[in-house]
């Protein structure tokens, strides 16, 4: 069943795409609507406009409130969704920046460390 959110089709199709390719069904979702509050008149304050979705198999939740319609909120938290599963999925360039600077200094300590040790050698070899 294709996805029907008040975006573009592309947008939709794009969605379904990638919740195709992450392994996200809907029967593994589950949605409830909030009222959210805020910005938006007396629309928001008195129809339930935010979602909250659950995805079951790995418990993470979204919560979505950024616009003043329901189905607008519907397809922005299934999009955050896919994200936050995409970025468990691949190691961030920020991750791997960290290890890198974390084996530079490692080499910097060890090379400090041998040179220090050399030098006492070279000390208790060599008395005055």
């Amino acid at each position: 069943m294709p996805l029907t959110f008040p975006v573009s089709v592309e947008k939709n199709l794009s969605l379904q795409r990638r919740m195709e390719v992450l392994g996200i069904s809907e029967k593994d979702l589950s949605e409830r609507f909030i009222q959210s509050g805020g910005k938006g008149g007396q629309n928001v304050n008195k129809v339930s406009t935010a979602v909250h979705l659950v995805h079951k198999p790995t418990g993470k939740q979204i919560k979505c409130s950024v616009y003043r319609t329901q189905g607008l909120n519907r397809y922005k938290a299934r999009d955050l969704l896919c994200l936050e599963l995409e970025r468990e999925l691949e190691p961030s360039k920020s991750e791997s920046s960290i290890q890198k600077l974390r084996k530079k200094k490692q080499n910097k300590y060890r090379k400090a460390l041998k040179k220090k040790l050399e030098k006492e050698k070279s000390e208790w070899n060599d008395p005055m």
